[in-house]
């Protein structure tokens, strides 16, 4: 079964005091030292969630940041469209990483499976947790070939908001149309970047109009670039009217300058830039009527006096409602435009707040929680990802799977860095951690503080069912909501070389079906041998 998957990464234990030694003051390493925060490294990262530079407010909000604050993202996209190096280089950018990874050289953080890095594909979704300006940003890096749907659709299911990579050559593809339609039965919010802007045949007129036709979405052209192929420098910032140009000569893509357009120097480029602006003013006041009071009210006469900030603030309500999507333009690999999508996500995509759940308000602020997503380690065991939409964890609580009607214990909580992992001593709502200790949870399973806490809150729904007149089995799904599905379409049959190796055998394909649920197994009952017939989707 070795052949099929490698989940375990040796890792080295480094203590929390000698990584951070040089960043925290005295107080917050009194303080870290308290709560017993291990680092398991791996590869050489720059810094931690909230200890980038000497910011540090407090403990609290390193570990678990204002919710306002907290932005859980996904990137999707056909198969090549640059999802992994696009989340390389935030990384880089972010401060985690010294150096840029790349997919070739098979060194990049979010593929970290062998089998990853030896087709230099992405197979399964990886979680990463980094600040920007401020903000808690948890990334999951999903899958773009149509084999790995599976992990798209669990991992969309517990995100506030994504972002649809788009290769600016071929505009939308088949598994773009796939990834879309997921997003929209979660009704994820998201935003559009339109990558490889560098590529020879790369056009933006004609990547916007595939997402307009294709998708049937209403892109807000929030940039536009500047030259396209093999002359594309930069970017125009329509909200700002300003361009963002990169140095040539810059390595990394860290060295750009933001200038505004003027009549002198670019009078072709301002023009542009103001049509687009007043274009997407008047699109934006089509769909928000309380941004149409205040354009018709005050800047009826002058588009250009409207303030960038209140056009932001109503296209985030407008990406927020999905009427709409916000679309931007760059080159991941050539380190392009990668900065301007970071600053779009923090504030365009919704905060866990914004979001509205309707089951939340049976749990009365009580623990729920969705496990999304089961890993096996050698050393840990199971490792289970948890999104938290309300109340709290902390380690060596014991909680309650509603689905599988049982009670575990958690042990430890980690935050997730793709392979690399830190132990935290609370999770708060918002969030996504991983869990050490819970041997029989499955990846949909609906977690609770207890089995009365579940009990308490199917009254409330079934009350709420009957006010509503609905049937009480709703009420029922939205408590134990978790993945769908798909049919599988692959069979084959598996043995072990011998009957000694039955046993290892048996317990390795109950790990994989923890992991994977479209992975299901059975005997046939005609061959009269131990022969397991799998259903795989993958």
């Amino acid at each position: 079964m070795s052949n099929l998957r490698i989940f375990a990464v040796n890792q080295k234990k480094i203590s929390s005091l000698h990584y951070f030694n040089n960043m925290c003051s005295s107080k917050i390493r009194a303080s870290l030292k308290r709560l017993k925060l291990h680092v398991l490294l791996g590869r050489n990262y720059s810094s931690l969630p909230g200890l980038i530079g000497n910011d540090i407010k407090s403990l609290h909000s390193i570990i678990n940041p204002p919710i306002a604050k907290i932005r859980n993202i996904g990137i999707m996209a056909h198969i090549d469209a640059g999802k992994t190096t696009t989340t390389e280089r935030i990384l880089y950018y972010s401060g985690y990483t010294r150096s840029l990874g790349d997919v070739d050289d098979g060194d990049t953080v979010t593929d970290f499976m062998a089998q990853e890095r030896e087709r230099g594909i992405t197979i399964q979704s990886a979680a990463v947790t980094f600040d920007w300006k401020g903000y808690r940003i948890n990334l999951i890096d999903t899958p773009g070939h149509v084999d790995f749907t599976l992990e798209v659709e669990r991992c969309l299911r517990v995100l506030d908001g994504a972002v649809a990579v788009f290769d600016a050559s071929a505009g939308v593809e088949a598994q773009t149309l796939t990834v879309w339609r997921q997003a929209d039965k979660h009704k994820v919010p998201r935003i559009c970047f339109l990558n490889k802007m560098d590529k020879i045949g790369a056009s933006f007129n004609y990547a916007v109009e595939s997402i307009r036709e294709k998708l049937k979405a209403k892109p807000l052209l929030l940039q536009l670039p500047v030259g396209e192929g093999k002359a594309f420098k930069g970017v125009v910032d329509v909200v700002r009217t300003e361009k963002l140009l990169w140095n040539p000569n810059s390595d990394d893509g860290k060295d750009f300058e933001r200038k505004p357009l003027l009549e002198m120097s670019d009078p072709k480029l301002l023009k542009e830039a103001t049509e687009a602006r007043n274009a997407l003013i008047e699109q934006v006041a089509d769909l928000d009527d309380e941004f149409a009071d205040l354009v018709l009210g005050e800047f009826s006469e002058n588009f250009d006096l409207l303030p960038a900030e209140k056009l932001q603030t109503a296209i985030h309500r407008v990406t927020l409602a999905q009427t709409a999507v916000p679309v931007l333009c760059g080159s991941a690999l050539k380190n392009k435009g990668v900065q301007p999508l970071l600053d779009a996500i923090t504030m365009y995509l919704p905060s866990p707040e914004e979001r509205n759940y309707e089951f939340l308000q049976w749990y009365k602020g009580d623990l729920c929680a969705l496990a999304f997503k089961v890993l096996h380690d050698k050393q840990r065991g199971p490792l289970v990802f948890m999104r938290i939409y309300s109340g709290m964890l902390k380690p060596q609580t014991a909680i309650h799977n509603i689905n599988g009607n049982c009670t575990e214990r958690v042990s430890r909580l980690l935050l997730p860095f793709a392979d690399q992992h830190i132990e935290i001593p609370l999770l708060t709502a918002g969030n996504i951690a991983l869990t050490v200790g819970l041997k029989h949870t499955a990846t949909g399973d609906t977690i609770v503080s207890s089995r009365s806490s579940a009990l308490a809150a199917s009254r409330r729904a079934k009350r709420e069912g009957e006010k509503k007149q609905k049937e009480n089995n709703e009420a029922e799904r939205l408590l134990l909501a978790g993945v769908e599905i798909p049919e599988p379409v692959f069979f084959c049959t598996i043995e072990p070389p011998s009957m000694a190796k039955q046993p290892d055998l048996d317990h390795a394909l109950k790990c994989l079906q923890r992991e994977d649920p479209s992975l299901k197994v059975k005997l046939d009952p005609d061959s009269g041998q131990n022969t397991a017939f799998c259903e795989i989707l993958k």
